[in-house]
């Protein structure tokens, strides 16, 4: 009897076995499904995982273009990338404090050592700053075309970098990792997104007319992603080479034709070959770049009143260099492009020279590089406003670290400085004359809302649509991410 009745149901159980109670409760929770269904039709329902999203990728169209993981509030990229860690404090970090203490010692800062050594005294800016724009945001003389547009711009002035050192620095603001072999933000995009245009690469690097940056094609390198994600460079003056046909257009088309025939047959006999795929659909977008990027890079056919705008006719072939580059950066973006690093800046000249690396003599070599890069850049922002592009593109201004506000001892010029410095963004998804984020008084370190390169990451992604935690590519027995394992999306300054 005592073993009968340890098996007796609970009083649960007993309304479970009532049929009344038992229907009750099946209708409730068929409801619930109703409900969950109902909820993630329209996209209501919250992610109940956090696993990874990787990209369903095509091997004959790599670059076709993909949904991304939510509603997106830029479709494009222009990324502006000043090389050689352009000054926040003589550009658009406004310090009285700097100012009223000018050649005083920088307090708590003795025998203070940074990149190249020993510093001096607390410098102003050579150049005075402004208010400008109805939100009377101050900036300097330096760069006057930029500072008429700040009401379009949005601040961060808490940028952080982990490396005092220019390669490394690139490799950080262009990969989310010091080291080199790391996928760039561009190759990452792509991967995720493919493109609009099928005609031209889905991802192009634009160097600067004197030449590129120090860390060179690692800024728009696949690194472990498939070698179709990697950007392609060439800008206004060299255009990417070997693409005119040696015969005549009529014997090329049918030379083609026929090679695809053949490409084709021998893809149907070894259907499971992605790599194969992989590479036909090479082959093939380099057959239809042979048209698409001629034109693309006919930088002549502008009007002139556009020329002139981005400074494109000037007397100055550097000025005249970037101005172009400029151009074909909206031109490529136009065109559906999905991503363009467009730099400012290279190091073939030498420290300073040919970039904003002014360690030496700081006002003689920015009275160099700001005309180069202010009126094109600011004619770029203008520009895409103008044709409605700006609504879905989103134009990125960076650059891999700051100055000290101190000069060097012995010198006239800036060392490197990663604790503090400014980016902006301007265009789809972020407020408009918005400031985020401050350094100390001096502009030496970050101090209020401090940002690090995963959050800027993070934010540019999700402006994408894309969930940076979950964006992820399986490589070396690691889910790689962008943005490794840190980084928050920074809501402030969305739109």
């Amino acid at each position: 009897m005592d073993s009968m009745a340890s098996k007796q149901p609970t009083v649960i159980g007993q309304r479970l076995m009532d049929r009344r109670s038992f229907l009750g409760s099946s209708i409730m929770g068929l409801g619930g499904i109703a409900l969950t269904q109902l909820l993630a039709t329209q996209g209501l329902l919250g992610a109940t995982s956090k696993g990874p999203l990787r990209p369903s990728i095509d091997p004959a169209r790599p670059h076709a273009a993909r949904k991304p993981h939510f509603a997106p509030r830029a479709r494009n990229i222009i990324m502006l990338f000043c090389s050689g860690a352009i000054s926040h404090l003589d550009t658009f970090d406004y310090k009285p404090e700097l100012i009223k203490r000018d050649g005083q010692p920088m307090p708590g800062a003795d025998k203070l050592v940074t990149f190249q050594g020993e510093n001096g005294n607390l410098q102003m800016s050579p150049w005075k700053f402004r208010p400008r724009g109805r939100s009377g945001k101050m900036t300097s003389d330096l760069l006057p075309y930029l500072g008429e547009l700040v009401d379009e711009m949005c601040f961060i002035h808490s940028m952080t970098s982990k490396t005092n050192t220019h390669g490394p620095g690139e490799n950080f603001l262009s990969t989310g990792f010091t080291l080199d072999g790391f996928p760039s933000i561009g190759a990452w995009v792509t991967y995720a997104l493919g493109s609009e245009n099928q005609s031209l690469p889905a991802f192009v690097a634009i160097p600067d007319p004197r030449g590129v940056p120090q860390a060179s094609v690692n800024n728009w390198g696949p690194g472990f992603l498939p070698a179709v994600f990697q950007g392609t460079a060439f800008n206004a003056t060299k255009p990417i080479r070997n693409l005119a046909s040696p015969v005549p257009g009529n014997v090329d088309r049918a030379t083609r034709d026929y090679i695809q025939m053949l490409n084709r047959r021998h893809a149907e006999r070894y259907p499971g070959d992605t790599e194969l795929a992989a590479r036909i659909a090479s082959y093939e977008l380099a057959a239809r770049m042979q048209l698409s990027v001629p034109e693309v890079t006919a930088i002549d056919n502008e009007p002139a009143h556009i020329l002139q705008m981005y400074g494109a006719d000037s007397t100055d072939k550097l000025k005249a260099g970037f101005a172009r580059n400029c151009i074909l950066a909206r031109r490529l973006v136009e065109r559906g492009v999905r991503f363009v690093q467009l730099f400012n800046g290279a190091y073939a000249m030498g420290e300073g020279v040919g970039n904003w690396d002014a360690h030496r003599i700081l006002k003689d070599q920015y009275e160099v590089h700001g005309p180069i890069l202010d009126q094109p850049a600011a004619a770029l922002l203008r520009d895409l406003k103008q044709r409605g592009l700006l609504e879905e593109t989103l134009l990125v201004f960076c650059t891999e670290f700051g100055r000290m506000p101190t000069f060097q001892k012995g010198a006239s010029g800036r060392d490197h400085n990663p604790e503090g410095f400014t980016v902006w963004l301007a265009g789809a998804g972020v407020k408009r004359g918005f400031s985020y984020g401050a350094t100390d008084p001096f502009g030496y370190k970050a101090v209020e809302n401090v940002v690090t390169m995963h959050d800027f990451h993070a934010t540019i992604l999700h402006l994408l649509g894309l969930d940076h935690e979950r964006l992820t590519y399986y490589n070396n027995g690691i889910e790689r991410r962008l943005t490794d394992v840190h980084g928050h999306v920074i809501r402030d300054i969305l739109a």
